[in-house]
């Protein structure tokens, strides 16, 4: 605050006759970039700046990867053999605790939020006499990819420090200790592309709108002033002494949230005239809020279960709760199945089939007896056939 103070006092060189033709006054702006002819700064397209400046200093990203994680890992995997899960098998329980270290909850939660932050997340299978025993997750950041002569991957490099490990394909049984899911990237092969790269400007204006809003509560929310020198005892400027004097009672004892409503006092020829908040400032809060709105967007969040005002697209939290799960949660646990049972089937049969347990999520419960009503009223199909319509295992009725 200091700073863009004492920047403001700075009087521009100015020929004698303007001098003499000006009003004499001295005036306190906020400067920005924008009137000075400089370019927007962006944060870095790279791993560690879009980690700190959307996960770790942004509030909207990080509640949305929060949001997002939190709901996928709870979400159990099972093993399924038509019909039905399979209540016990090393698959199974290698889902149920997939580390050692870590609860299930957490492992997944890393794994999703891995994801989303880099648009790619590995996972690492440690096997112990030909049996895979535990699972781990790898920073993205630490893993490069070792392609053949065609550009494909053939393995991965584990790089941390100085010290580098090689996962490498088993050319006989093609098993890869290395599971690697990524989100689709337009203009590469091999990495995945992370919503927080897709909301990296949005990020930086909400950022910045943080900073614009810190700077109006640390000068008491009045972005501008001016002291209007009327001149006594003829003369019509400050001399230096006194402009350096006024300038330093104004930074050290009337700017900053302590000096909030503390009067200002001023001597002979002085007269302050307050300016309330300019329409520049006012846009820079409504952009804020656009802002929060498209960070939430590109990630598949309704802004409404973030707490961002102004947005009526749902007509109440649960129909916003309700598309959340439909439309980015759902798609991205069976995506994530999907592609577990794939890697693993390496290690437990081609017949592996891993899914999402939708019937254990609380929020679809009320859609889902909907559903079962509706199947129930139905009376051109048999009861073995609505069992077998809804998902269940096909039994003998009596």
């Amino acid at each position: 605050m200091k700073n863009w103070l004492q920047a403001a006092f700075v009087r521009s060189p100015q020929t004698k006759s303007n001098t003499n033709s000006a009003m004499p006054l001295v005036a306190l702006q906020l400067a920005h970039s924008a009137h000075s002819g400089h370019s927007a700064q962006w944060t870095p397209r790279n791993y560690a700046a879009l980690a700190r400046e959307g996960y770790q200093q942004n509030a909207i990203a990080y509640r949305c990867i929060r949001l997002i994680a939190e709901a996928a890992a709870s979400v159990p995997l099972c093993v399924r053999n038509d019909n039905e899960c399979i209540g016990d098998n090393p698959a199974v329980r290698l889902l149920r605790k997939p580390s050692p270290k870590i609860s299930r909850a957490e492992f997944f939660e890393t794994f999703y939020s891995y994801l989303h932050l880099s648009g790619d997340s590995f996972l690492e299978a440690v096997v112990v006499d030909g049996r895979l025993v535990a699972l781990f997750n790898l920073r993205p950041d630490r893993m490069r990819a070792v392609t053949d002569h065609k550009g494909w991957p053939t393995g991965w490099d584990y790089e941390v420090g100085s010290k580098k490990r090689r996962f490498t394909t088993d050319p006989n049984s093609g098993r890869s200790l290395i599971h690697h899911a990524r989100l689709f990237h337009p203009t590469d092969d091999i990495y995945g592309f992370s919503p927080l790269a897709a909301a990296a400007k949005a990020i930086d204006v909400h950022n910045a709108g943080g900073v614009w809003t810190k700077a109006l509560l640390d000068n008491s929310a009045r972005p501008s002033g001016a002291l209007i020198y009327k001149g006594t005892s003829g003369s019509e400027h400050l001399s230096a002494e006194q402009f350096e004097r006024l300038k330093s009672e104004l930074d050290g004892k009337h700017s900053g949230a302590g000096a909030a409503g503390r009067p200002l006092l001023l001597e002979g020829g002085l007269d302050w005239k307050a300016m309330s908040m300019s329409p520049t400032d006012m846009d820079f809060l409504n952009a804020r809020r656009e802002a929060a709105r498209e960070i939430a967007l590109a990630f598949g969040v309704p802004p409404m279960l973030l707490g961002i005002p102004g947005d009526n697209t749902y007509a109440n939290y649960k129909e916003a709760n309700l598309a959340f799960w439909r439309q980015t949660i759902l798609p991205l646990v069976r995506k994530t199945a999907d592609s577990l049972g794939t890697w693993l089937a390496d290690w437990y049969g081609d017949d592996l089939r891993i899914i999402a347990d939708e019937d254990a999520i609380p929020a679809l419960t009320l859609e889902r007896a909907a559903r079962w009503k509706a199947l129930n009223d139905i009376t051109f199909m048999s009861a073995v056939e609505k069992r077998e319509r809804a998902g269940l295992p096909i039994e003998v009725v009596q």
